[in-house]
């Protein structure tokens, strides 16, 4: 079974991307994050269309995440992510599908840092690592996938002196990314490719993608019960040459699960 995430950066600007990246890859379920557009926006029509059913939590303008599956039904369990009601950013949704409960977020960005949006983005992160030791805890099958804001470490980077001061790259936010790791969660990619250079983020100015200057911050966590059914992971940099494309890439998992 593959499992992928994708910051699509506009779900109804870059639906053809969309549609086409479905199309060829067929992945069996799909994260999107950045879906830029209220529920009553999401295209519906055009992704059940490619055999996908979907689950959905837009927000206009910002934001906004769903889940697509082709490999049988969408339970969703959780809308938004528990610890602060007053909350109304969509970056958080939860379902069970086929037999694995799939997490997908879009982590805050946190720029400027100092200031409330990195605040923000710390509360955040500190409510995803209270849930996650939940999930956890459960012994379930999970996987937590899609746009942590967040690059590990200095492999995960391009010129990483150049990021010191940036909210994605901050001593605090990496210490919460490993604080989420320690309770037990496998980052798929670097497992699998554990001392390579991959990006999954270019930025569209500075000719980033054709020199391979890029940052990887999506990622896919791999809960105990799931982890030793790891088979391959990787990243759909071809996506990214296409035209009106993303500024990220998909992000994908191949499990030993049917």
């Amino acid at each position: 079974m593959r499992i992928a995430t994708y910051n699509v950066n506009g779900v109804n600007g870059r639906l053809p991307v969309l549609t086409r990246w479905l199309a060829e890859d067929q992945p069996d379920i799909v994260c999107l994050q950045e879906l830029k557009a209220p529920d009553e926006r999401f295209p519906e029509a055009a992704i059940r269309e490619l055999g996908y059913d979907a689950i959905w939590h837009g927000q206009k303008s910002w934001n906004g995440v769903a889940i697509l599956s082709r490999v049988g039904a969408i339970h969703e369990t959780r809308r938004g992510l528990p610890g602060d009601a007053q909350d109304s950013h969509s970056r958080y949704i939860e379902a069970a599908v086929n037999g694995v409960l799939i997490a997908c977020l879009y982590l805050p960005n946190g720029n400027p840092r100092p200031g409330p949006k990195f605040e923000y983005k710390l509360r955040w992160f500190d409510r995803l690592i209270a849930h996650a030791q939940g999930l956890i805890d459960t012994g379930a099958p999970v996987v937590i996938a899609g746009d942590f804001n967040v690059m590990p470490t200095e492999r995960d980077v391009y010129k990483p002196e150049r990021w010191l001061d940036d909210a994605l790259f901050a001593p605090e936010v990496r210490e919460a990314f490993f604080r989420l790791t320690r309770q037990g969660w496998t980052d798929a990619l670097r497992t699998i490719h554990p001392d390579e250079t991959i990006y999954t983020f270019f930025d569209y100015f500075r000719n980033a993608f054709a020199r391979n200057a890029g940052l990887r911050i999506d990622h896919v966590l791999l809960s105990p019960a799931i982890a030793g059914q790891l088979q391959d992971a990787g990243v759909e940099r071809r996506v990214r040459g296409w035209e009106k494309t993303s500024d990220h890439v998909p992000v994908w998992v191949e499990i030993a699960h049917e």
